[in-house]
């Protein structure tokens, strides 16, 4: 467990915020570890709601914290328990349109952060470090979280969400009440990254390994190239979701950040070893090679559509969640928030009343 102090010397912390204008149910299934209810009730069921009922957040807010100037959407009432909505790559804050007002009509505060080179998160100082090791984009959050003066939440994620939501709750458990991690355990172990898969699943990684060629790098770079690439990354992972050119465009707004291209480029050669991080997130690093469990109350989702969806209804990550624990499969692709918005919301809800 990391302490407040150790966080502290590895970020500085800011605070001070400013809002500005940001202008059908799917199959689930469940393999239930525990039953629902929080202090013997149980927890209220999320009215349904199709996919693309919302199209934007009312308001965006900006947040001084840690190396960053964080954009965020806030829903919901302003003393409400907390949620807090990670997104993926190449996703963005538009992955909650539909759950956050879901969960903010449950009483919740939702907060959904873009992540760093993303939307209007911006970095503090030019001099930084484009960095985004696995433990460094964590480290934001906590220090959202102590910007926006949150002691504990529920976190939710997809994807670098899901990684993320992994990572705080087995290194800061005193921080995150419980768990939602679409596609179970996601902490990266860079040895085993070394090491190749079957032809098939490799197939799925195609961008990673173009990520680490200097070609994919200057596609990253190219607007154009970059569009086209991120649209064909959604296509290939929801290939049951008929999603419009709109939707995409809400999303591939938040791609022209100025640190995109370098906070994904790095985030890829990272894993793979051929990029380097930071020494002093040398000891957060470290902790998470070991592959440490997740203590607090979880339920993971399994994007049944999504290539990257390992068979065995969870079992690959199973011991990796030692606390109250539940896992659904629902039947929709990568971007399950975006595509499932009920049973995404119903989890967060239901996981809160573990």
């Amino acid at each position: 467990m990391i302490n407040r102090r150790t966080f502290n010397k590895a970020m500085g912390l800011g605070t001070g915020a400013a809002a500005v204008s940001l202008t059908g149910l799917q199959g689930v299934s469940s393999a239930s570890a525990v039953p629902s209810g929080h202090g013997g009730g149980r927890a209220p069921a999320v009215p349904a709601t199709t996919p693309g009922t919302h199209t934007s957040f009312p308001t965006l807010k900006q947040v001084k914290a840690g190396l960053l100037n964080v954009g965020y959407a806030e829903l919901g009432p302003a003393h409400g328990p907390v949620v807090i909505c990670l997104h993926g790559w190449p996703y963005d804050i538009h992955s909650y349109v539909d759950v956050a007002p879901l969960l903010a009509d449950q009483g919740y505060r939702v907060i959904v952060p873009y992540l760093r080179g993303h939307g209007t998160t911006r970095f503090l100082s030019s001099r930084t470090f484009r960095n985004a090791q696995q433990s460094v984009i964590a480290l934001d959050v906590i220090a959202l979280m102590d910007a926006l003066k949150i002691q504990k939440a529920v976190v939710a994620g997809f994807d670098w969400g899901s990684r993320t939501g992994d990572i705080l709750a087995a290194l800061w458990p005193e921080r995150v009440k419980a768990l939602v991690s679409v596609s179970g355990y996601l902490i990266t172990d860079r040895r085993a990254q070394a090491e190749p898969i079957a032809p098939a699943a490799e197939h799925t990684w195609w961008y990673q390994y173009y990520f680490a060629t200097e070609r994919g790098r200057k596609a990253m770079e190219d607007k154009t190239l970059r569009h086209d690439l991120t649209r064909l990354v959604w296509d290939l992972v929801s290939p049951g979701w008929n999603v419009d050119d709109a939707t995409f465009e809400r999303t591939a707004a938040a791609f022209e950040n100025p640190d995109y291209a370098a906070i994904v480029i790095h985030n890829y050669r990272w894993r793979l070893g051929l990029a380097e991080g930071e020494r002093r997130y040398d000891r957060y690093e470290n902790e998470l090679a070991t592959g440490p469990v997740v203590t607090v109350p979880t339920i993971t989702v399994d994007p049944e559509l999504d290539p990257f969806t390992a068979p065995g209804d969870g079992s690959s990550y199973r011991d990796k969640f030692t606390g109250k624990y539940e896992h659904r499969t629902v039947r929709v692709g990568h971007n399950l928030p975006q595509e499932a918005p009920t049973e995404f919301a119903q989890a967060v809800v239901d996981v809160d009343h573990f």
